[in-house]
């Protein structure tokens, strides 16, 4: 690995900077974020998606056959408790319907791939996190636009007595077009053209996290006052949708005896949830709903500044385990 290649990624691993400090710019001075372009969103998406798929060989998916309970836990823990704290959250907080079906999104969406950088920052089970992301990932298909459906109708009938209509349908096509295609053309070069890849994967996580940071800035610039007026119960439940993802991915793992590496990984994956996504799928779909964007880029946010902080638990917290067997 030469300079340049080792210097991109150190820049990658610093995501949690970058989101911060574009985040805070947009807030501060909206202008910096606002040059972005809503129509930009899913290419952005689709960027961070075929990194992700550039990482992965066909061979990495006969890992789900090796580690079948902690895919299993994982993937399942991603689409049960998360939408259910979502639709609690929601209600929990008396949020308007906007920010509810948002916040619906991001619970219901899969593994995002910035869980495979904390996993590697926090020097957990990098191969179980690549393939929770990618199993989760290739299922949001089928559960994303489902649960979504699901969810979204059943809370809207509980806080205002009307029925949101969702396109399930809709749902089903775009986060095919912007997430299991790109997945699965970024697999299919790795394969036939992996020479050339290997050229060029250290720098993609940084146009990931790049694509991340801008799409996350940009919703934040765009609706500053609505976050400003009505932020702190909408950030007050995305904050206890992620850390309560967290502590039950840990805490699950550990009482089924799953080893500590391994709990900690699952804990990472069912934590951060993949915001873009939520983001786009907001956007496209429930266009009527102006403000539904807002929750999954404050999810972006949060679930960084909360994978830093578990990535330098995990760090800490091994080290202390390897000290006391030596």
């Amino acid at each position: 690995m030469n300079r340049a290649e080792r210097f991109f990624i150190a820049l990658a691993n610093l995501f949690p900077v970058w989101v911060l400090t574009g985040a805070g710019l947009a807030l501060w001075k909206p202008q910096t974020a606002t040059w972005f372009q809503p129509d930009w969103i899913p290419y952005f998406l689709g960027l961070i998606m075929l990194s992700m798929g550039l990482t992965l060989s066909f061979e990495d998916f006969s890992r789900v056959l090796k580690l079948p309970k902690s895919i299993l836990l994982g993937v399942g823990l991603q689409y049960t408790i998360m939408p259910g704290l979502g639709y609690a959250l929601a209600l929990a907080f008396n949020l308007p319907i906007d920010f509810v079906i948002g916040l619906v999104l991001v619970a219901c969406c899969p593994g995002g791939t910035a869980s495979n950088v904390v996993c590697f920052i926090a020097r957990t089970h990098v191969a179980l996190s690549v393939s929770l992301t990618t199993v989760s990932t290739l299922l949001a298909v089928l559960l994303t636009p489902l649960l979504t459906t699901w969810w979204v109708e059943s809370i809207s009938l509980e806080l205002t007595g009307l029925k949101v209509d969702v396109d399930t349908l809709g749902l089903l096509l775009k986060t095919l077009q912007v997430v299991i295609l790109p997945v699965l053309f970024g697999v299919f070069l790795n394969h036939y053209f992996h020479r050339w890849v290997k050229k060029i994967e250290a720098y993609t996580p940084f146009l990931a996290v790049l694509s991340i940071v801008f799409i996350v800035d940009f919703i934040l610039a765009a609706k500053k006052d609505a976050i400003l007026e009505i932020g702190a119960s909408l950030i007050g439940a995305v904050v206890l949708l992620h850390l309560l993802g967290f502590l039950l991915g840990y805490i699950l793992s550990r009482l089924l005896k799953f080893a500590e590496k391994e709990a900690q990984t699952v804990s990472i994956e069912v934590g951060m949830q993949n915001s873009g996504l939520a983001t786009e799928l907001a956007r496209s779909n429930f266009s009527s709903y102006g403000l539904a964007t807002v929750p999954g880029a404050i999810s972006a946010l949060t679930h960084c500044i909360l994978g830093s902080i578990a990535a330098g638990l995990c760090r800490w917290r091994n080290a202390k385990i390897t000290t006391r067997h030596r």
